[in-house]
């Protein structure tokens, strides 16, 4: 029997959840699924466990798919001036915006460099920061999006690419980055954080005692994650991630806000147990569930986005940031 990680039965009922929804084809779930299990066989049986009938899944005497090279140029830190592709949020900042400078840096971390996308304002004096961590998509036009709106509120803003060892998002088949994600594990993603702390915390226009750090589906659960793992982190928001194991949750430092969905009963049926386990302890928390939507909400480019309950959810990790960070 196919045996799957925490992050790969995550991601791969969140696919099926996509199919069923009719937002991702068959064609494209079975490569995202084949790429996370590493075989057609073992794809075969991780799908029939998530709820495919026997009808909806490949042989798995069938080849498994060859990645090929993305042509989108998401991901590799550069976007040239304009709107964000697809955006339709009021609160989409795009790049070139006046005050505000973006660029790629890059810093050790495990042996090796990695790369971020950081934006900032312009000769803004030491103030705080906010790490974030993307989807199961890798760093995308959206990702750096919103790395822009947290420097036009005053944040330095860094977004990891934490496929840099693979060559980067950009570079990379998009139906194989989610694999390539849980393939990593998040022990090194958390240490990828660990590094982007670190080299936060160096930099002149950033208070290393306010760091915090927000993320997205995927990049939920390794806030989730992370908060558990780097005390000098201040503040978190984790946007309808899986929630950590439950026996790390006293040790978290920072004041962490959860952002859920209602109709997401895959991660916000699982909430109540994260919510009682914080409240038998001293951590500083909020957890809340937005009405009427459902799983990836605040994405604006995608078929979920619910432009008043995203404003909502922008408005309240911001109310959280400004008393916590």
């Amino acid at each position: 029997m196919v045996q799957l990680g925490k992050f790969e039965k995550y991601l791969i009922e969140e696919f099926f959840d996509d199919y069923r929804a009719g937002d991702m084809t068959h064609r494209t779930f079975t490569r995202r699924v084949a790429f996370i299990t590493g075989s057609m066989t073992a794809a075969s049986a991780a799908m029939l466990l998530v709820g495919c009938t026997p009808e909806e899944v490949p042989r798995s005497t069938d080849p498994m798919p060859t990645p090929s090279p993305s042509s989108s140029t998401a991901g590799n830190g550069t976007s040239t001036s304009g709107a964000v592709p697809g955006a339709t949020s009021p609160l989409s900042v795009p790049e070139g915006t006046q005050g505000i400078t973006t660029s790629t840096v890059t810093f050790p971390s495990g042996g090796t460099d990695i790369s971020g996308y950081l934006a900032r304002q312009e000769a803004a004096a030491a103030g705080p920061a906010v790490m974030i961590c993307h989807e199961n998509r890798g760093l995308t036009p959206h990702i750096q999006d919103v790395a822009r709106r947290f420097a036009k509120a005053g944040y330095s803003a860094l977004a990891l690419d934490l496929l840099s060892r693979e060559g980067g998002t950009a570079g990379m088949d998009p139906d194989a980055v989610p694999g390539a994600l849980t393939r990593a594990g998040a022990p090194r993603h958390v240490g990828d954080f660990a590094a982007a702390f670190d080299y936060l915390a160096a930099q002149d226009f950033v208070d290393p005692a306010r760091i915090g750090m927000n993320g997205y589906c995927f990049g939920g659960g390794i806030t989730w994650q992370a908060a558990t793992e780097l005390s000098g982190l201040k503040a978190t928001a984790a946007f309808y991630g899986p929630a950590p194991d439950l026996n790390r949750v006293p040790g978290i430092k920072a004041a962490v806000f959860g952002v859920y969905a209602e109709r997401d009963q895959r991660i916000t049926g699982a909430m109540p147990a994260l919510r009682d386990a914080l409240a038998a302890t001293s951590v500083t928390h909020q957890l809340t569930v937005y009405p009427g939507v459902d799983h990836a909400f605040h994405n604006d480019t995608g078929e979920r986005y619910n432009e008043a309950q995203a404003t909502a959810a922008w408005n309240d990790t911001m109310a959280w940031f400004g008393q916590h960070l």
